[in-house]
């Protein structure tokens, strides 16, 4: 089956197919695509806030080699708060087209395109939860569209990161590792996870698998996500800091409220870099999930209570 698209206002409303594991009707969203200003199809889940209050919308941003599908379970629960929930796939990732110039995958574009889809669904202000990479756009985004961020979650990442965990995430980003089996790829998600998730089984694992992989014509699970995306990474442009950085995150931090998640496991942002943003920004509020790294997935119980309690302050 192919993708059916109905244009709206700018954004499309986009039919996908569902997975081959999910059950008809199953899904709590609704599939958005819409324009890129460089012409590239991007895509969205769009989950409805339940109760008749309207309040801010809810975007969230996912990391480096994954996709919308890392937030299917907060979403829905932020979503049950009565918030509208938009979970992006950034361009290159999940059902977004990849780009033909890879000097394009940089969080610059990136927060180009986040000021696009809020153009085009008429959100003048939202609340940003931005994990790992997803949070470098979001402080990215302080510098060129304040206005747009009411309330920003800072998911396991800061202006100044540890080099201990970008080596570690050097070491499997942009490989294009191919599976044969769905229980080849939970074993592949489990290797490179689990000094981070200690705890998860081979279920969750299995739940990381469908998310981060799709089936190719040839039948071989393939990554959702173009291997380019991590050259900057690969290539040793992607700094520990900058000055950059640290302008935008005091600019976010200091104007807006914040909150920093943070696993106590993280090798990404350690101590010392936790440190340095409540340094940076004493208004900072600050939540640490017990027995996780990098990044937690914000279904853990402290993780959600102190969002409970963070979006209980914004409107």
């Amino acid at each position: 089956m192919g993708v059916q698209v109905h244009e709206h206002d700018g954004v499309h409303a986009a039919h996908f197919p569902p997975a081959a594991n999910e059950a008809p009707g199953a899904r709590p969203f609704q599939d958005v695509s819409y324009l890129s200003d460089d012409g590239l199809t991007l895509y969205a889940r769009d989950y409805p806030g339940h109760g008749a209050r309207a309040r801010l919308p809810v975007i969230c941003i996912h990391g480096l080699t994954r996709n919308s599908g890392d937030f299917d379970e907060l979403a829905p629960w932020i979503a049950s708060l009565g918030r509208r929930v938009l979970a992006l796939d950034v361009r290159g990732r999940g059902q977004s087209a990849r780009d033909p110039d890879p000097a394009h995958y940089n969080p610059i574009v990136y927060a180009g395109d986040v000021i696009k889809l809020a153009h085009d669904l008429g959100i003048e202000r939202a609340v940003f939860v931005g994990t790992s990479m997803g949070g470098i756009i979001t402080m990215t985004l302080a510098l060129r569209r304040l206005k747009l961020i009411a309330a920003a979650i800072l998911n396991d990442v800061g202006p100044v990161i540890s080099q201990k965990g970008l080596s570690r995430i050097a070491t499997y980003a942009g490989k294009g590792a191919t599976m044969l089996s769905w229980e080849q790829a939970a074993e592949y998600m489990r290797d490179i996870n689990q000094p981070a998730f200690p705890s998860n089984d081979m279920s969750e694992w299995n739940k990381w698998a469908r998310r981060a992989f799709s089936e190719n014509d040839a039948g071989h699970l393939v990554l959702r996500y173009d291997p380019n995306i991590a050259l900057p990474l690969q290539n040793g442009k992607l700094k520990p800091s900058s000055w950059t950085a640290r302008l935008a995150f005091r600019r976010l931090a200091r104007n807006r409220p914040t909150l920093l998640v943070r696993g106590s496991l993280s090798d990404l942002v350690e101590p010392e870099q936790a440190s340095y943003m409540q340094r940076a920004a004493p208004a900072m509020q600050y939540a640490e999930v017990p027995g996780v790294g990098h990044a937690p997935m914000l279904t853990e119980a402290p993780a959600r209570q102190a969002i409970e309690r963070f979006l209980a302050q914004v409107d």
